[in-house]
């Protein structure tokens, strides 16, 4: 049998001489080194010693300002310009569009609802019986649970337990609170200290159990977080003069409606968790530009957009998100470029989580408000075809002209 290639070198310390090293093994270098590792990367590649390992270099994703967006909320207040790091031609210029539409009607209203980041271990045991005494133990030892998990955090806070029991399997759902950070190592942290203590402490001994038993909705879509919350549930909205969404937009607030309740029903129709235009869009470039953990799009990309004409004529429109994992401290929001992103937001360190998101769903109700319009007035290929090819007018938003 064919032997594997060579192995890429591993060091736990991130000097310029394991960077090399690693280089000397992978194929290709002399064209893909330099625009990784360029004189820059390499100044500042100590911060990154905590963020990635077997590191090479940095790739260079651009990064637009959209805005300015105005927040009328419980934590966010003021006119925000929003950094989003994308590929995709045409995405800034919708969200810019939506957000100058939103600020030009007074602003957006955010309530940041509930909050909580969910770990959920799993213990399997012989028996129902002894899966039943175990679930009686562990109600009865939540202050215990408490203690443990909380001596490895300075600001996570253990405040629910759900427990579900399938056969002779129990899952304990334990639900934190995560201060200004998105939390997800802090909660796997804590967890396992509480797995530690049952295993010493338990009545019933589980046959094996895992820190993780897929049951939290970890980086997933869920009906059970869609229902609940998993990070930040924020829900805003904005109230539109009829006038003005048609100067803008190019579409009356009833055309609006109307895509509105058949895209409704082909989201129900395709079965998909909640109803929404596209809030991925807007969330990927945000996380990536703002040092957020892009893989949890899978599940802030989730909830519910509503849009109706009200008894004046004017537009309603709103949007619900069940499942923003978004913090301005810990993860990649130290990092030189995403920090500078946070600062733009000013929305950098502590205190800010919860501003940050508001702005979130700001954001992706500017971003419905926008791509809604661009189908309503026919012009959705339109703008793509102008941005993304370069045919047509330099500068349009997307799904117009420019305003």
């Amino acid at each position: 049998m064919q032997q594997p290639a060579r192995r890429v070198p591993r060091d736990p310390h991130l000097t310029a001489e394991a960077v090399d090293r690693r280089w000397q093994a992978l194929p290709g270098q002399a064209e893909s080194r330099a625009p990784l590792l360029d004189t820059r990367t390499l100044e500042e590649m100590a911060c990154y010693q905590h963020s990635v390992e077997n590191f090479i270099g940095c790739v260079r994703i651009p990064v637009g300002v959209a805005g300015p967006l105005r927040v009328n909320g419980l934590f966010a207040q003021g006119d925000y310009y929003v950094p989003l790091a994308t590929t995709e031609a045409a995405l800034v210029a919708s969200y810019s569009r939506g957000a100058q539409l939103i600020s030009e009607a007074g602003g957006c209203a955010a309530m940041l609802v509930n909050q909580g980041l969910s770990r959920a271990p799993g213990f399997a045991f012989r028996t129902l019986e002894e899966a039943g005494a175990f679930v009686v133990w562990a109600l009865s030892h939540l202050e215990d649970f408490r203690r443990e998990a909380e001596a490895t955090t300075r600001h996570g806070h253990l405040i629910d337990l759900r427990v579900t029991v399938e056969g002779n399997h129990v899952y304990l759902n334990f639900e934190f609170t995560t201060g200004d950070a998105s939390g997800q190592n802090m909660v796997t942290i804590a967890t396992e200290a509480i797995c530690k203590y049952i295993l010493a402490h338990s009545a019933v001994r589980p046959c094996y159990s895992f820190v993780e038993a897929n049951l939290s909705g970890d980086k997933k879509a869920s009906a059970q977080s869609f229902l609940s919350v998993r990070g930040k549930k924020v829900t805003a909205e904005a109230i539109l003069p009829a006038d003005l969404v048609e100067r803008r937009l190019r579409a009356t607030p009833q055309q609006m409606s109307d895509y509105w309740r058949m895209s409704a029903i082909g989201g129900v129709l395709s079965g998909t968790l909640g109803v929404h235009g596209h809030y991925a869009n807007g969330l990927a470039a945000l996380y990536i530009a703002c040092g957020q953990d892009a893989a949890c799009v899978a599940e802030s990309a989730v909830g519910i957009t509503r849009v109706e004409v009200t008894d004046r004529g004017e537009l309603y429109a709103a949007v619900t998100l069940p499942n923003l994992t978004v913090g301005t401290v810990g993860g990649g929001t130290g990092l030189p470029s995403q920090r500078a992103c946070l600062q733009i937001l000013g929305l950098d360190g502590p205190g800010k989580a919860a501003a940050l998101a508001e702005v979130c769903a700001g954001l992706c109700l500017a971003g419905e408000l926008s791509i809604i319009g661009a189908l309503c007035a026919g012009e959705f290929a339109q703008a793509h075809r102008r941005l993304a090819r370069g045919d047509g007018r330099h500068g349009a938003m997307k799904g117009t002209t420019d305003a």
